[in-house]
């Protein structure tokens, strides 16, 4: 039992609070929790993480990876490449081994002699007999299997210098419920941490120091966050189908509502309920909304896919209902477990007919958070439709973001509603009328008044006092009023975030939501290269005027999103009259996040050539 190294043909890799380490594993094998473990706990040393879990739709037995981006210096997107592969999938391992950078570092189960085609000589390989230990150890199939996690967790603990009291103090918290676990769980740790120290150099080239670049962030998923931030909104209804990736939404919003819905008396002031289907869900929303209710719903493209004849109800009606999407891949089924950015268009204009809906595109947890709370309010005030365009990568893995934002003095805006005394003082009311020159009508809620205020609520053509009508002005009038309505909205909905060079720069990049991480880092990059990039990050729709402006005081401008036609290009070429060839689409839609070095090597490439041709 001792290390299956070749001295590598380049020299290995050296770094301190600065690589990516990827775990290759089986989907049910319990890896997990274990390489959450070894994640939280460079976290737990001061050092920041970015852990993303690509995993398969099936329950168990395709591959899974788990890749860790250990950046002391903030970098949260995936940087691209890989400095340590663990392997632990047969099936995988070809492909798994080709990825590894030259100089990295390969971990594996030694405990099966494998043929020396089966590594690499520019890389450093380092086997641990983890079965052989485990078969030692354990009689339980499955205790050799769970345990077999934890350990290969204490030898890279070893093999990477991480405070072993970090690793143990996590597993602790673990198991502070399951007492007769911890024992067992720690003693594996330290018979994969022993067995390093026993038998192989360390630590390697690949370190982890203690340092304090974490500050008051807090470590937390997308989903979790929306959740939340549905509560803080004010939201008392969350109607939903199961779908992946959005379901945990609405299963936080249910335990957030258990801690902060129930009144002194005990009684829940919430409703979740679980429709028979994606349309019921909507139904359930736009009802709700329309009683006074703030409501949503949790899904994803498919889901969006049903929803739609409602989603055009409550345009036309104009009624608040707000839906937090978590993007997956598409179309049809498509990668349920794989992440996109691919229902721009369809959110944007769902539905048959015309019609221009609220998008906003968070960044983060925290974005998240925020963002769904302020839907609820765009919601209300807009009478409209409002989505939240998240997608799996932010939603179902834990990411480092700034504490949310809770004011117990928040006050909800409820927008245009008038009151019973507003009513019985003989105030106007027309249901669909602009008064105020913004667009937006006043409305009323049912049992307002008893005699005043009433009207029939129809997905019909009107005219402004809602009395069905067919002639062309009473239709082009409320068709003109909800266009008036959508450009109320772009003072509204989050503003872009612009980040200029000094001097301004003759390129730029145009993003959103989950590409920001790995943007910002390629904005790096590309300086390092010598390549000066101005950016803004788009984070609603409609777009505000200052993008026209934007794109207009450049030469060229990227626009990087993460499908396959440019959904976001598209709506910029819309909205604004643009022409296509001044926006030159930075594409990546295999399913994984998008990378650091993909971003800068796509700009780079299209820069070089036209830099050459002037010189």
């Amino acid at each position: 039992m001792s290390m299956a190294i070749d001295p590598p043909a380049v020299a290995a890799l050296q770094a301190v609070n600065d690589f990516v380490v990827k775990f290759a594993n089986v989907n049910g094998s319990g890896s997990a929790s274990a390489n959450e473990l070894f994640a939280k706990s460079i976290l737990r040393m001061g050092v920041p993480v970015s852990p993303r879990n690509i995993f398969p739709s099936n329950i168990q037995g395709l591959p899974t990876w788990y890749e860790v981006r250990v950046s002391e210096a903030g970098w949260l997107g995936r940087r691209g490449g890989v400095d340590m592969l663990v392997a632990m999938n047969p099936q995988t391992w070809d492909d798994d081994v080709r990825e590894l950078a030259p100089g990295g570092y390969l971990f594996y189960d030694s405990s099966k002699p494998l043929p020396k085609s089966k590594f690499r000589d520019d890389i450093t390989v380092i086997g641990v007999p983890l079965t052989e230990l485990c078969n030692a150890a354990y009689q339980d199939p499955r205790q050799r299997q769970l345990f077999k996690n934890i350990m290969y967790v204490g030898a890279l603990g070893a093999l990477l210098d991480i405070d072993m009291a970090a690793i143990e103090a996590l597993v602790g918290e673990q198991y502070r419920t399951k007492p007769k676990l911890l024992a067992p769980n720690i003693d594996a740790l330290h018979m994969g941490r022993g067995w390093v120290h026993e038998h192989l150099p360390h630590p390697i080239g690949l370190r982890v120091r203690k340092a304090d670049a974490v500050g008051d962030r807090i470590f937390v998923e997308g989903n979790a966050a929306a959740a939340l931030g549905c509560v803080y909104g004010g939201a008392t209804v969350c109607a939903w189908y199961p779908i992946t990736p959005s379901s945990s939404v609405a299963e936080a919003f249910q335990r957030n509502c258990q801690k902060f819905r129930i009144d002194d008396a005990g009684r829940a002031r919430f409703a979740v309920i679980q429709a028979e289907d994606e349309i019921a869900s909507i139904g359930m929303v736009v009802g709700a909304g329309w009683n006074g209710a703030r409501a949503f719903t949790s899904t994803s493209g498919p889901g969006i896919s049903l929803m739609n004849e409602f989603i055009g109800l409550a345009y036309f009606a104009e009624i608040p209902a707000t839906i937090i999407n978590v993007q997956r891949g598409g179309p049809s089924t498509g990668m349920p477990t794989r992440t996109q950015q691919s229902d721009v268009l369809a959110c944007a204009h769902a539905s048959h007919g015309d019609t221009k809906h609220v998008l906003l595109f968070p960044e983060d947890p925290a974005e998240c958070f925020g963002f769904a709370a302020e839907a609820l309010d765009l919601a209300d005030r807009l009478q409209t439709p409002v989505f939240v365009m998240s997608d799996l990568d932010i939603g179902m893995n834990q990411r480092l973001c700034a504490p949310f934002g809770w004011d117990d003095a928040r006050r909800y805006d409820r927008g245009k509603v008038m009151t019973a005394e507003e009513l019985e003082a003989g105030r106007e009311f027309a249901r669909y009328k602009d008064v105020d020159g913004d667009g937006i009508p006043y409305r009323t809620l049912p049992g307002t008044h008893p005699d005043k205020g009433a009207y029939f609520t129809r997905g019909t053509s009107r005219d402004p006092q809602a009395k069905y009508s067919e002639r062309g002005a009473d239709y082009l009038y409320n068709m003109q009023r909800l266009l008036h309505k959508f450009e109320t909205a772009k003072a509204l909905v989050p503003q872009p975030v612009v980040d200029q060079s000094v001097p301004p720069a003759p390129q730029a990049a145009i993003f959103y939501g989950s590409t920001s991480p790995a943007m910002a880092e390629a904005v790096e990059l590309l300086r390092d290269a010598g390549i000066a990039l101005d950016s803004v990050r788009i984070r609603a729709f409609p777009f505000a005027d200052s993008v026209r402006d934007f794109i207009a005081a450049h030469e060229s401008v990227f626009v990087v999103e993460q499908n396959r036609d440019g959904q976001l290009r598209s709506l910029l070429v819309d909205e604004f009259g643009i022409d296509p060839a001044r926006l030159v689409a930075v594409l990546h839609y295999d399913g994984t996040p998008i990378t650091a070095r993909f971003i800068a090597g796509a700009i780079e490439a299209r820069l070089r050539p036209a830099r050459t041709e002037v010189a």
